[in-house]
């Protein structure tokens, strides 16, 4: 069995001020996909988590604190993807992957499109890119674990106000329409298997208090391909966490 935590940190370097490496510590996870690391690896504390045993990799946005994703794993991987060999993309560090055998995690950072129309347009062209590029994946890696934050809630239960957010970014009817065609084209919700309940969220604005009143939107995701399925044991929310405006998630599958 193992232990997957994805994490959208907002800042590795904010996040282990706030106590990060003592919780993962608690948490020890086997693998866990880091988001917004906003990091040059120079700048992440990898010593904090070579004293935990983790082997690490990370993918830096060419552009200094921005963007960014990570991998830590007790195990060490046969092999580590770094970028999706699109440059545009990879400029930006949005995806790294490890091979375990014939299995693949993945940690991606889905773009934002809270700035403005020219970032909501260029969200809507990766969308479309990164579904075929899964798509694509998978006929080589059919067991493939994709965590990470997708910058989308999917459904009005994975959204405090659905209706006032009916025309905002990451809830908007077409971002919604193309996570129904990702998990349709044969992704699964892992957190949805186990879990059908309103109120559980995995981001928070940090204004007005949304936190305490867990005023939140779900827009990180575990999803695996359908061979996976059978071996899911357990996914989870862990809104205890608080070392950003995103909080963990987790997945215990056996592979």
């Amino acid at each position: 069995m193992k232990r997957i935590i994805s994490y959208n940190l907002n800042g590795i370097r904010s996040a282990a001020s706030k106590g990060l490496a003592h919780w993962l510590s608690a948490a020890n996870p086997d693998i866990a996909c880091f988001q917004e690391t906003k990091a040059q690896p120079d700048q992440i504390p990898v010593e904090l988590f070579e004293a935990m045993g983790y082997h690490h990799y990370w993918f830096s946005a060419v552009k200094k604190g921005y963007s960014g994703v990570g991998i830590l794993s007790k195990v060490k991987p046969d092999h580590v993807d770094f970028g999706m060999n699109i440059q545009k993309y990879d400029d930006e560090g949005r995806t790294i992957m490890a091979h375990y055998g014939d299995t693949t995690v993945m940690s991606v950072y889905h773009p934002s499109g809270t700035t403005g129309e020219e970032r909501q347009g260029f969200k809507m062209i990766w969308l479309e890119d990164f579904l075929r590029y899964a798509n694509e994946l998978r006929k080589t890696r059919p067991n493939l674990i994709i965590c990470g934050d997708f910058n989308i809630c999917h459904k009005a239960i994975d959204i405090h106000d659905p209706v006032r957010n009916a025309t905002s970014s990451g809830f908007l009817p077409e971002e919604r329409e193309w996570l129904t065609r990702f998990f349709n084209s044969g992704f699964i919700d892992t957190f949805r298997i186990f879990n059908q309940d309103p109120h559980n969220y995995t981001w928070w604005s940090f204004r007005a208090g949304a936190r305490s009143r867990n005023l939140g939107w779900r827009i990180d995701y575990q999803v695996v391909t359908p061979p996976l399925e059978k071996r899911l044991l357990r996914a989870a929310i862990l809104p205890d966490a608080k070392h950003s405006d995103h909080c963990p998630t987790l997945l215990e599958v056996d592979f």
